[in-house]
């Protein structure tokens, strides 16, 4: 796993902040997708299963070794202890759209459990400038978990100029 120095090397980075993932396979193309990106990954526990799990490693091929990984041991650890600059949740709770925001360097995408959702709490201790929601059908309950940190994640890469990417 990777160390909080890794974190501090390159400002320009943007964060993926998973809360208490569950989902192997999310949570090894959300690996493959950090790998690829420069973006630090933060993985707050519990998780809803090990890391190396053989689902896991499938869905992050090799992609592990070459990523930012840091694992916390929870939520308050994370947010006493990270160099993240500003979080933004993104959750179906939310009015405004992620693509709304300005995104900037240092930012943490926070996205919640795939059955779940990000806990009340933790919404409401953000402003509602920084809960953001991707639009989709009314009828429609909430997207794949990797498929949203990767539209979070491209949007924050398009705004802040791709930064380190060819």
């Amino acid at each position: 796993m990777g160390s909080n120095s890794l974190f501090r090397q390159n400002p320009l980075l943007i964060h993926i902040v998973l809360y208490q993932p569950e989902i192997p396979p999310n949570t090894g193309n959300i690996i493959r997708l950090a790998a690829n990106t420069g973006a630090c990954l933060h993985l707050i526990e519990p998780l809803g299963f090990d890391l190396n799990e053989k689902s896991v490693r499938r869905a992050g091929l090799d992609y592990h070794a070459l990523s930012q990984v840091q694992n916390w041991k929870s939520w308050q650890h994370f947010t006493s202890e990270a160099n993240v600059q500003r979080l933004l949740a993104f959750t179906t709770k939310a009015t405004l759209d992620y693509s709304q925001v300005r995104y900037q360097a240092g930012d943490g995408l926070l996205f919640g459990p795939e059955t779940r959702g990000l806990p009340a709490d933790i919404r409401d201790s953000l402003p509602q400038t920084q809960c953001l929601r991707i639009p989709m059908q009314s009828n429609s309950r909430s997207l794949n978990l990797s498929n949203s940190v990767a539209i979070g994640l491209y949007e924050a890469l398009r705004q802040t100029g791709f930064p380190g990417l060819r």
